[in-house]
């Protein structure tokens, strides 16, 4: 017989959501496990300093003991900056956590490590994500003085869902086939 499937809860869409900052860089993890393994990823693999991804590897590698801080589990962030994608006018490269709940806090995370910026946080309303995009059109909070932000990042606390919206080709996507509720 079968195992029966239960269909899961459905969140709530009118809950808090945190917007921060969406980074123009590579997507990079950092993986610390019980026994004391060390890997370093990129969006959709492991990498070494041999086989690196714009010295993100390399980087990590060099800052291992001081990313053990960040402690058991996967840590993924944003590798961004000189000679990644936007650049940001930065003349370094810098990791930034995306997990600002628990990375917030400067004292608590390695020094090595940045975190991306929150821009703000609210009930899920139009006007909050509205909000956000007008904060940053004015540039960058992670970059000052970069006037050209990619977007925002929505994390839905509830549903544990992130979205993003970006300033350039928001409505095209990545070639994906649009849905729409105008038939």
């Amino acid at each position: 017989m079968t195992n029966f499937v239960e269909f899961r809860k459905i969140p709530r869409l009118s809950r808090e959501i945190i917007i921060t900052e969406k980074l123009d860089g590579t997507n990079a993890v950092i993986f610390n496990g019980e026994d004391g393994e060390f890997l370093v990823g990129k969006k959709s693999a492991w990498i070494t300093p041999e086989n690196d991804n714009h010295g993100f590897a390399k980087w990590a590698f060099a800052n291992k003991q001081e990313l053990h801080l960040l402690g058991p589990g996967y840590h993924f962030g944003e590798w961004w900056g000189q000679g990644i994608q936007r650049g940001y006018g930065l003349k370094e490269k810098r990791f930034s956590l995306f997990n600002v709940s628990r990375w917030g806090d400067s004292s608590i995370r390695p020094s090595c490590c940045h975190v991306v910026p929150t821009v703000c946080q609210g009930p899920f309303v139009d006007s909050t994500v509205n909000f956000a995009l007008e904060m940053l059109s004015a540039g960058s909070i992670a970059a000052p003085g970069f006037q050209k932000p990619e977007g925002i990042v929505i994390f839905h606390t509830q549903s544990h869902y992130l979205f993003k919206k970006t300033f350039q080709f928001d409505d095209a996507g990545k070639g994906k086939d649009n849905l729409s509720c105008e038939s």
